[in-house]
């Protein structure tokens, strides 16, 4: 191997590691996939013995690690980025060369170190679904159908919008479609078989589709129009570097190339458009197009305007490193100091940690615990599973997480009493209110058919965020 592949990768490395700064915090969604994790090793069986709203490869994707926080959390992280950017040299180095493709490996792994809203840090299924997209279209690009269906099959499995990443497929095969679908549903259909052999079916179609077109349907954005031009500038701007280096590529395209890695970013931009929100992790889906563009505009600028062109680009990504750099250090400081970080963010985080101490403190083999909320981080603090298939609020208010702390508006009334009467027949050892203080409407004695069951607990502790409850004897 020569110096400049050991030196390229040696820096992958170094970006990817510095997740390990995050190895003492737990972020939304990573947490929830996490929980789930920990109730498959306890024998339960996501969608039939537990709610789970999500596709079920990112809860596979954490029993890699047993369903643990900390550092192996982080190893593991930082070593799906490496996997992610391998995959990108090698499918900008087949569209054109080793340049191109060193190029394209570096700036997915900055990108991924230097573009971390608190929503883009977790591997949640936008980003656990990176791997099979890159690969999908690496395929693709090979023309090796089948396998690009099987990759996009894969990416499905860990979110629904892989279906964006066939049909970028389908572009670049075409007419050579039929081995593409054929590869994908392979996969599909293997999974799909697996849920209706383990009786996982109909929890699966309730949870992850019912639930999550419901979801998707009633967004709280106020001016979806205005928010997506926000957020896009917003994005384009820490992107700048391959915003701007894009242009060039594409200048210097074949019309071949500029047909498949233009549809390929369009395709992208429609899925991450879904539902109005523009959140910043779904902007993950466009990350992988963006890279591999930007990499040959990066080649091009250069062979034009030399060391000037270098120089353009370190200004553009001193942009996101400078706006995301100083965190790593500030956290790694904390981690030294043995002290809590000092970050807005966080803040709900540090709360279930003291929660999870207190619990901890009173547990004893064989307890349970239910949290009332969206707080999936106490189950991995603890390690404590739910007595039921419930885990959190949302599916027993019918209000979706991602508003429940100011709203009380179901999407999905109906089911969410009956799923409390389900709720109510459970009897687990602990209960934490973790939403109560937060919206005083939706306390779980807000809800008649909860007040019965909630008389058989008592305060055993309470935090700045949460109430805890202990059962009875």
């Amino acid at each position: 191997m020569c110096w400049k592949k050991r030196l390229l990768w040696l820096t992958c490395i170094g970006l990817a590691l510095l997740r390990l700064a995050h190895m003492n915090l737990l972020w939304a969604d990573e947490d929830y996939h996490l929980a789930a994790a920990i109730q498959t090793l306890q024998g339960k069986m996501p969608y039939r013995d537990f709610w789970y709203d999500k596709p079920p490869l990112s809860a596979f994707y954490y029993l890699l690690i047993g369903g643990h926080w900390g550092w192996p959390l982080r190893l593991l992280d930082a070593g799906y980025v490496l996997l992610a950017c391998y995959i990108a040299y090698r499918l900008a180095r087949d569209l054109w060369g080793e340049a191109e493709g060193r190029i394209a490996a570096l700036l997915f792994a900055f990108y991924m170190a230097f573009y971390l809203p608190s929503a883009v840090i977790p591997f949640a299924a936008d980003a656990v679904m990176m791997a099979p997209h890159v690969a999908a279209i690496y395929c693709a690009q090979r023309r090796y159908a089948f396998w690009a269906g099987v990759w996009s099959g894969v990416g499905f499995l860990a979110n629904t919008k892989a279906v964006f990443v066939l049909a970028s497929c389908a572009v670049w095969l075409f007419p050579e479609v039929l081995a593409l679908f054929a590869g994908f549903a392979v996969v599909v259909c293997a999974g799909a078989g697996i849920a209706i052999a383990t009786g996982a079916w109909a929890g699966y179609v309730e949870q992850v589709w019912r639930w999550g077109l419901l979801y998707a349907k009633g967004s709280p954005v106020v001016d979806p129009l205005r928010v997506a031009v926000v957020r896009t500038l917003d994005w384009l701007g820490f992107h700048a570097a391959l915003a701007v280096c894009g242009g060039f590529g594409f200048a210097a395209m074949s019309r071949s190339h500029r047909w498949k890695l233009g549809s390929w970013l369009i395709v992208s931009f429609v899925a991450l458009s879904l539902g109005g929100r523009f959140a910043p992790h779904y902007f993950l889906q466009l990350l992988p197009g963006a890279a591999i563009v930007g990499s040959r505009g990066i080649v091009v600028a250069t062979n034009h305007f030399g060391k000037r062109a270098l120089a353009a680009v370190a200004i553009l990504l001193l942009v996101p490193l400078v706006r995301f750099g100083p965190r790593y250090a500030l956290l790694a400081f904390d981690d030294i100091e043995g002290q809590e970080p000092h970050w807005r963010d966080v803040g709900m985080d540090v709360d279930s940690r003291d929660v999870a101490n207190k619990i901890r403190s009173l547990a004893r083999d064989g307890d349970s615990l239910f949290v009332w909320g969206y707080r999936p981080d106490v189950y991995v603090y603890t390690r404590l599973v739910p007595a039921g298939r419930f885990s959190d609020s949302q599916p027993l208010t019918g209000v979706p997480a991602d508003r429940h702390l100011s709203a009380t508006t179901a999407i999905y009334g109906g089911p969410a009493g009956r799923n409390r009467q389900e709720l109510a027949r459970t009897r687990p050892t602990f209960i934490v209110d973790g939403l109560g203080l937060l919206n005083r409407k939706l306390t779980p004695a807000v809800y008649p058919d909860l007040r019965e069951w909630l008389a058989h607990y008592r305060v055993v502790g309470r935090t700045k965020l949460s109430v805890i409850y202990e059962r009875v004897p």
